[in-house]
């Protein structure tokens, strides 16, 4: 019962992705449509979704153990970031590369996959953790992993200031987490149609981030993919290692069974795909790590239900 739930939950997260592939094929979505999208999730949709479900979900009560949480997701990712780097000398990754594969390996995809495959496998009761997990992920990536991609390649040109790290990291999901969180302290009831508004907004969120996956995906040649050793280790660690090294580090934690469920859910994710758009931006390996993004996004679709089973077992 429990893999059949996650393969429908996958099927229909698989679903939209192919629509927003198919309708980039008949050329009614393009890259502007893919910009577009981008912009209304995160400036829009998921800071809507999280004021709804957080205030509407979350009591004071319950907000006593974040801060573990919190912690938990810096210390997973960390570690599976320092397991990335271990292996990118193992195989001797060429210094260019090296800030990609290290973030390859590291981050995950939390948003435009993670949070729709998490809502449907577990539910809105697993929202606040997704979050938690969202916030180390986000704030590691525009610090450490930008830090190594810019690292790697040397460059000395359009550096981003310290002002522009700081607005990257106070993103707009950032701060609705931030006044939700407020919100929930003070006990403060927002009036019934602006949680109305927000819910009807934050259920956008979900389709148009797959569909945006789906049309990432059509950019990617699938005749220049080449399974070579940096691929296949990338793959087999971003999907099956690191979910197995978080649910190792769980272990050693007494955490809300849910809890652990999501943070391995989300360690077995796609890569992100910012870091695609990161690396054409200080031109590094473009065109790999966006090859990354559309492999492992496919096979996560096949793992993920294996993943579900087993730690539902």
């Amino acid at each position: 019962m429990v893999i059949l739930n996650a393969l429908q939950g996958v099927l229909s997260i698989l679903i939209m992705i192919i629509i927003g592939y198919f309708l980039t094929y008949k050329k009614l979505f393009d890259e502007s449509t893919s910009k577009l999208f981008s912009k209304l999730v995160v400036n829009l949709s998921l800071p809507c979704l999280i004021i709804s479900d957080l205030t509407s979900t979350f009591t004071k009560q319950m907000l006593s153990g974040t801060y573990k949480g919190i912690i938990l997701a810096f210390v997973v990712i960390l570690v599976t970031y320092f397991l990335g780097y271990l292996f990118s000398l193992l195989l001797k990754v060429s210094s260019k590369r090296r800030g990609i594969f290290c973030a390859l390996f590291a981050f995950s995809n939390t948003v435009f996959i993670g949070l729709p495959v998490n809502l449907a496998l577990f539910g809105n009761s697993s929202l606040p953790y997704v979050l938690l997990y969202y916030l180390g992920n986000t704030t590691l990536f525009w610090t450490l992993g930008l830090y190594v991609i810019k690292r790697s390649v040397n460059s000395k040109e359009d550096k981003i200031s310290l002002f522009q790290n700081i607005k990257k990291l106070c993103s707009p999901p950032l701060i609705a987490i931030f006044f939700a969180l407020l919100f929930i302290v003070f006990e403060i009831k927002l009036p019934e149609f602006i949680l109305s508004t927000c819910k009807y907004i934050g259920g956008l969120t979900t389709p148009l981030s797959l569909m945006f996956i789906g049309i990432v995906m059509f950019s990617v040649n699938f005749r220049d993919i080449h399974f070579d050793k940096e691929t296949s280790v990338l793959i087999f660690g971003k999907l099956l290692l690191s979910p197995l090294l978080v649910y190792l580090i769980l272990g050693f934690f007494s955490f809300p069974t849910l809890e652990k469920n999501v943070f391995i859910i989300q360690s077995s994710l796609p890569v992100m795909t910012q870091i695609a758009i990161t690396a054409k931006h200080y031109d590094s390996d473009f065109e790999f790590a966006t090859i990354m993004v559309t492999l492992t996004t496919i096979l996560s679709m096949i793992l993920i239900p294996i993943i579900m089973y087993l730690i539902s077992a």
